[in-house]
């Protein structure tokens, strides 16, 4: 893929990271000139010490010819003007940071693939990270629901029962649906007559008024 990145700092150097070590050809716009300077240095790609909101610029990076448009910069507003940029010039994926919630309409009328608030995800991840230690990995999906990845312990109340008994036996609390489970090495969709046993990696959909309960169904904490 050709990818153009606007922005290259800490969000955006990680993904210029990402992407060259994966094989895409990358093109990197970066309006300060120490931070183009050092993409440039560490990076195999195209780096563009500009300003990302001028259609020459972007011309120059090779929007015609661009897979996808990626925006990271602080400022809702340059990426607004990227992503219209990019929509003229018909880049099939536009993908943008928002940092202000009132500025969400606007990059959805573009059509634009959102990543909300950065340093809100950080978070609330270190947050759930406090709250739930015994919790591997959370994806929140929106703000009242979120996927949870957890191991099953052996003093676990879902440790030893079959899916389909969990709801009428009180083990599973409702507004709690087993998602994924990896057992062994392998991953499984689960079914039914799905037994979860101690040391299973769950994922679990639930939302935030069970989410405690969902946890400790499955940790016993």
């Amino acid at each position: 893929m050709y990818l153009i990145i606007v922005g290259a700092g800490n969000i955006g150097s990680n993904l210029i990271e990402s992407a060259v070590q994966d094989g895409n050809d990358v093109a990197v716009i970066e309006q300060d000139e120490q931070r183009a300077n050092d993409a440039g240095a560490e990076y195999d790609c195209l780096v563009l010490h500009a300003d990302a909101t001028n259609l020459e610029t972007l011309q120059d990076a090779g929007i015609d010819r661009a897979d996808a448009v990626i925006s990271t910069t602080d400022v809702d507003a340059t990426n607004i003007m990227v992503m219209l940029l990019a929509q003229e010039h018909d880049v099939p994926n536009l993908v943008s940071v928002v940092h202000d919630p009132e500025n969400l309409p606007v990059f959805e009328k573009i059509g634009v693939t959102l990543i909300e608030n950065p340093q809100r995800l950080i978070a609330d991840y270190l947050y759930h990270a406090v709250r739930y230690p015994t919790v591997s990995e959370f994806i929140e999906l929106d703000d009242s629901t979120e996927l949870v990845e957890l191991t099953v312990t052996n003093d676990a109340p879902m440790s030893g029962v079959r899916l389909n008994t969990a709801l009428e036996s009180g083990a599973l609390p409702e507004g709690c649906l087993v998602v994924a489970l990896q057992r062994n090495g392998n991953l499984r969709a689960p079914r039914g007559e799905t037994t979860i046993h101690a040391g299973d990696e769950v994922t679990i959909f639930t939302d935030d008024a069970t989410l405690s309960d969902a946890v400790s169904a499955f940790t016993g904490t």
